[in-house]
């Protein structure tokens, strides 16, 4: 049997002269092939030398093999459907010789029905088999003097059983393929889930620690900062002190700028290159789903960089949920800076539900805006009070979503903003 030079499945669409390539067959089974049908070829031969027209037998199996092997080790046969055909009829016909001349050439029947089976279309394998066990039962009438049923049911038992096998075995590779393909796709996906937790666990590794540095180490500087340059304020003029005060007061105003560049360093790759309202308006245009438009009320202020990854964050999962779950056809993001807090609001028109019917979750399970299966909410919620902040829904059905956090600014945020 001629090996095929893909793995796909089944015979394929015609482009031209090409086909997709048959179902591949194992090697065992494909040197069985060779093995069983170099036997039928044998038996005639080794009897015809017993008998009448010896050379003539001899001759037309020899041509048989020389036909068959030709087409096995041809490399187009199983890509080319003319190719295969062309072989086919010529090994048909070379058979039909042997079958004329001997009516143990019958036998050879059974590999050829395979053959059909395995290269043509079933529409064209069926025929072709079909012809086969005909051509063999004649062989058998002609040959024999003593017509038995044997003489029909053996050639068309053996055609019923290989196109039982041949379907049966093109029927198991699909389904191992078919099965091969999901155990890959299971493998990729798990890997991508993998990667997905490795950078969303660094980059709430990166957000805490920065978190942490501006909260605890940054508001220490800046706090020394403050308190030496009131003691430098309260010292006499000539004072031994002033020159040490000065110098520890320019080492905590050093230390705290590089501080600020470790929070700046560990901010998302969103912040990185550009302000809070800059990254919300990339986030605004960059979106999927409904029509976002983004605007900044208020005077700007540089806030800390907790309070942008925290705003940022939310921002990301609110419109996510407005494209996931809204069904809307318009979005607003607007940034609002007040004398002492920071509010972001996130307002959509979609489908909206209602909060009251689920409390708990604040957001819906089947439908609306609320996302992850009623997980978003509560970790926008925890973002916004981690910060003290606060954090509002309004929903209605039909009505739109609206999503508020208001944050408070820190005293030095505000010091600075007022000077």
């Amino acid at each position: 049997m001629p090996r095929p030079q893909e793995t796909q499945t089944g015979t394929g669409t015609e482009t031209g002269t090409e086909t997709a390539p048959p179902t591949p067959v194992p090697l065992t089974l494909r040197l069985c092939l060779h093995a069983l049908l170099a036997g039928l070829l044998i038996l005639p031969a080794v009897k015809a030398l017993t008998g009448e027209n010896p050379a003539a037998i001899v001759a037309a199996a020899l041509l048989v093999a020389a036909v068959y092997t030709a087409g096995a080790l041809n490399p187009r046969v199983p890509r080319a459907r003319r190719a295969a055909v062309l072989w086919l009829v010529a090994l048909g016909a070379s058979w039909l010789v042997l079958l004329a001349l001997s009516p143990d050439g019958l036998w050879a029947a059974f590999p050829l029905y395979f053959l059909q089976l395995h290269l043509l279309p079933f529409r064209w394998a069926l025929p072709a088999v079909l012809g086969t066990a005909a051509a063999a039962i004649a062989s058998f009438l002609v040959h024999s003097a003593q017509v038995t049923p044997g003489s029909f049911i053996g050639p068309l038992l053996g055609a019923a059983v290989a196109v039982v096998t041949v379907l049966g075995y093109q029927a198991l590779y699909r389904e191992s393929e078919h099965r091969r393909e999901l155990i890959d796709e299971l493998v990729a996906t798990r890997a991508e889930l993998a990667a997905a937790e490795r950078t969303a666990g660094t980059l709430a590794e990166r957000e805490r620690l920065a978190r942490e540095i501006h909260d605890t180490l940054a508001q220490g500087l800046s706090s020394i900062q403050l308190l030496l340059r009131a003691a430098q304020r309260g010292l006499p003029a000539g004072s031994p002190a002033a020159p040490h005060i000065e110098r520890a007061r320019a080492a905590a105003q050093d230390n705290l700028a590089e501080a600020r560049r470790f929070v700046r360093a560990l901010t998302p790759p969103d912040l990185e290159h550009g302000s809070l309202a800059g990254a919300l308006e990339r986030l605004s245009t960059s979106s999927p789903g409904p029509r976002v438009r983004f605007s900044v009320s208020g005077t700007p202020t540089e806030l800390p960089t907790p309070y942008e990854v925290a705003l940022l964050r939310i921002a990301q999962s609110a419109l996510a949920n407005t494209v996931r779950h809204a069904a809307a056809d318009r979005a607003e993001i607007t940034l609002t800076f007040m004398d002492a807090s920071v509010t972001l609001d996130v307002v959509d028109d979609g489908r909206g539900f209602d909060p009251v019917t689920e409390p708990h979750t604040d957001a819906p399970r089947n439908s609306g805006d609320g996302g992850d299966g009623g997980f978003g909410l509560p970790a926008m919620r925890s973002r916004a009070e981690s910060l003290g902040g606060t954090f509002t829904v309004e929903s209605g059905t039909g009505q739109g979503t609206a999503v508020a956090i208001s944050l408070p600014l820190p005293a030095l945020t505000r010091e600075g903003a007022a000077a």
